[in-house]
C-alpha cells in the first residue's frame, strides 16, 4: 500500500513525467493508494486559491484516494516523533509529522521527492 505526499500529488497535476509514471505504476499494480489528510489539507489550499482547471483535475484526482484521517492515535505518534526528532537537533513541521505519522501508522510507504522525510525513524519511503 502507497501513501502520496503532498509532493507526489504537485507534480502530478503539474504533468511531471517521473510522478505521473509512478501513477500509472501504482494504477497497473492494482495498488492502494491514499493520502493523509493533512495532504489533502496542502493540496487543496493551493488548489482553491489557483481555482479553474487545478481545481478540478485536483478534485478528481484525490476523489479516487482513501484519505487517512488524522485521530488521536496519529496525533499522539506525530508528538513522540517530533521530541525524538528535538533530542536528536532536528525538527520538522507538525503537518510533515502528522503525515509521517498518519503513514506510518497505518502500515504504508510515502511516496515523496521530499527528503526531510528520510529523518524520520522507521518511515518507509519511496521516491519518484
Amino acid at each position: 500500500m502507497r501513501c502520496l505526499d503532498s509532493t507526489f500529488l504537485i507534480d502530478l497535476l503539474k504533468g511531471d513525467d517521473a510522478a505521473a509514471a509512478k501513477m500509472r505504476e501504482l494504477e497497473s499494480l492494482g495498488e492502494t493508494v491514499s493520502l493523509p489528510a493533512p495532504c489533502l489539507a496542502e493540496v487543496l489550499l493551493g488548489a482553491h486559491f489557483k481555482g479553474g482547471d487545478l481545481l478540478r483535475d485536483t478534485l478528481d484526482v484525490v476523489a479516487r484516494l482513501d484519505v487517512l484521517e488524522v485521530d488521536a492515535a496519529v496525533a499522539g505518534e506525530a508528538g513522540r516523533l517530533g521530541a525524538e526528532l528535538l533530542r536528536r537537533g532536528q525538527s520538522l513541521p507538525t503537518t510533515d509529522l502528522l503525515i509521517a505519522a498518519a503513514t506510518r501508522l497505518s502500515g504504508q510507504v510515502l511516496v515523496t521527492r521530499d527528503t526531510d522525510f528520510a529523518r524520520i525513524p522507521g518511515l518507509a519511503i519511496e521516491g519518484y
